[in-house]
C-alpha cells in the first residue's frame, strides 16, 4: 500500500538537498529556491511538472514501478534510498547488484562532468544505461532501443547494421570478443541468468555465433585504441577508460582522443554535427 504521506515527505526533503550541479543543471544568476526546483526534477525524471507536484502533495494517482525508477535516477538515489522510495510507493525493490539499471550517484556525478566527451554506462551484458550527449552522438541513441537488442553483444550478431560503425578488418577479432566476454559473465552467473539467457538465443540464430560459443575461447580484451567509422566524421582513434561500479556491475566508458590529433578534431567536429539519424 502507499504511503503518500510519507512518499511526498521523502521527496520534498530530497529535493531540497541537492543543487543544480550535483545534477548537472546550470544554475541561473538569479536564483533562490534552495535545493531543486519541481520542474527541474520532472525533467530529470521525464514526467510532467504537474505530475511530479502532485506527488508531493500526496495526491493524484498511484506512481508505477517505472515512474518511481525514473524518479529515483533522476534524485540520484542511492540504492538504499531507492529501495526505501518504492517501498513508500507500495511496490517491491527492483532487484540488485548485475540485474539492476539503478546507475549509482557517484557515476551518474562523474556522466554530468562529461557532458563534452563521449561517455556511457553500460551492464555486464553490454546494455546502454545512460549516455552522455556526445556519446550519442558517437554510438546512437541507446533509449531507442528495446529488449535484446539494447545488449551490443546480441546486435552484434542478430543485426547486421550494428557492425558499419566498425572498421571491416577488426570485426572478426571483435566477434571473438563478445563471446569470450559473454562467456565469462555466463560462468559467474550460471544457468538461468540473463546472460544464459542471451546465449540460447544467439545460438539458434547466428551460425558464427554458435561456431565460436563451440571454441570455449576466454581472456580476450579490448585493443587500447577503439576505432569508429562514422557515417558524419570518418575513422575515430579513440582511448576507452572504464571505471568499474562492483556493486553493481556497472563500467563507464570514457572515449577520449589524443589532443592536437585528426581524431581529436573529428571529435569537436562531431559535437556539432550530431549523430546520424538511425545511427
Amino acid at each position: 500500500m502507499i504511503d503518500r504521506e510519507g512518499l511526498a515527505a521523502f521527496l520534498v526533503g530530497r529535493r531540497a538537498l541537492l543543487q543544480p550541479e550535483d545534477v548537472g543543471l546550470r544554475r541561473g544568476q538569479r536564483r533562490r529556491t534552495a535545493g531543486l526546483r519541481r520542474e527541474e526534477v520532472a525533467e530529470l525524471a521525464h514526467m510532467s511538472t504537474d505530475y511530479y507536484a502532485r506527488l508531493e502533495r500526496g495526491t493524484g494517482p498511484r506512481p508505477s514501478a517505472e515512474m518511481i525508477a525514473s524518479i529515483a535516477q533522476g534524485l540520484h538515489l542511492t540504492l538504499a534510498e531507492r529501495d526505501h522510495i518504492f517501498r513508500l510507493a507500495g511496490h517491491s525493490p527492483p532487484a540488485r547488484g548485475s540485474a539492476s539499471e539503478h546507475v549509482s550517484p557517484g557515476l551518474l556525478r562523474i556522466m554530468d562532468r562529461l557532458q563534452d566527451t563521449p561517455a556511457e554506462v553500460i551492464t555486464e551484458l553490454g546494455e546502454t544505461l545512460r549516455q552522455t550527449p556526445l556519446g550519442v552522438a558517437l554510438t546512437g541513441d541507446a533509449s531507442l532501443r528495446s529488449g535484446p537488442s539494447r545488449s551490443l553483444g546480441y546486435r552484434w550478431f542478430a543485426d547486421p547494421a550494428a557492425r558499419e560503425l566498425y572498421p571491416p578488418e577488426e570485426r572478426e577479432f571483435l566477434s571473438r570478443l563478445y563471446v569470450s566476454g559473454l562467456r565469462e559473465v555466463v560462468a559467474v552467473r550460471g544457468p538461468g541468468s540473463a546472460a544464459a539467457t542471451m546465449v540460447e538465443m544467439l545460438e539458434s540464430e547466428s551460425e558464427e555465433f554458435a561456431r565460436l560459443w563451440a571454441a570455449h575461447e576466454v581472456g580476450l580484451r579490448p585493443p587500447d585504441v577503439k576505432r569508429f567509422d562514422h557515417p558524419s566524421v570518418g575513422r575515430l582513434e579513440l582511448q576507452c577508460q572504464t571505471l568499474l561500479d562492483p556493486d553493481q556491475s556497472h563500467r563507464l566508458l570514457v572515449y577520449t582522443a589524443v589532443p592536437g590529433s585528426e581524431s581529436y578534431e573529428k571529435l569537436q567536429l562531431l559535437a556539432v554535427v550530431g549523430a546520424e539519424p538511425g545511427l
